[in-house]
């Protein structure tokens, strides 16, 4: 179990969708990660570039988010387990979004794309001390240990499923 002291209130949204009690960071990564493919397999194409309101972004921009976020989040990780002090940026995903060729892919190379990332992410972690698990570094001016960011990854995927499935499906 991971103290609310590990990572900034704003990420209790996406920490209190999995299970600490019951899986390892592991688990749970691995968990999300068949719950993302079972969901987004089945989405019909009309729906790859639908976007649920003026101004949102479409269901391949969401994925490539989701793509970006985590491999932006495994550097803080990887940081943050080697023990670097160095205060890292936080990034503008409204930014990247803008300014990504999500729309322009093909919808199951994003999917693949994020399957392939998700075991690289697994491979890190299972790479991971149990020391390196615990330290914390700053990231967007807030502290956030290694362990937090393992399941946060998770909680924010799981996250965007239920968006997605509320509002695009």
């Amino acid at each position: 179990m991971i103290s609310k002291t590990e990572y900034a209130p704003y990420f209790e949204q996406y920490i209190q969708l999995i299970s600490m009690e019951e899986k390892s960071i592991i688990d749970n990564l691995e968990s999300a990660q068949v719950a993302f493919n079972q969901l987004l397999h089945t989405v019909s194409k009309d729906k790859h570039s639908f976007s649920y309101a003026a101004g949102k972004w479409t269901l391949k921009e969401v994925i490539q988010h989701i793509i970006d976020t985590e491999r932006i989040f495994c550097y803080r990780a990887l940081c943050f387990a080697r023990n670097d002090k160095t205060a890292l940026p936080g990034y503008d995903q409204d930014l990247f979004v803008e300014n990504d060729t999500a729309n322009d892919r093909d919808y199951y190379e994003l999917l693949e794309e994020m399957t392939i990332l998700r075991k690289s992410t697994i491979q890190l972690y299972r790479s991971f001390s149990e020391a390196a698990l615990l330290r914390a570094g700053m990231a967007s001016n807030n502290a956030i240990s290694v362990r937090a960011l393992g399941y946060l990854f998770s909680g924010h995927q799981l996250h965007h499923l239920n968006i997605i499935t509320a509002r695009y499906l």
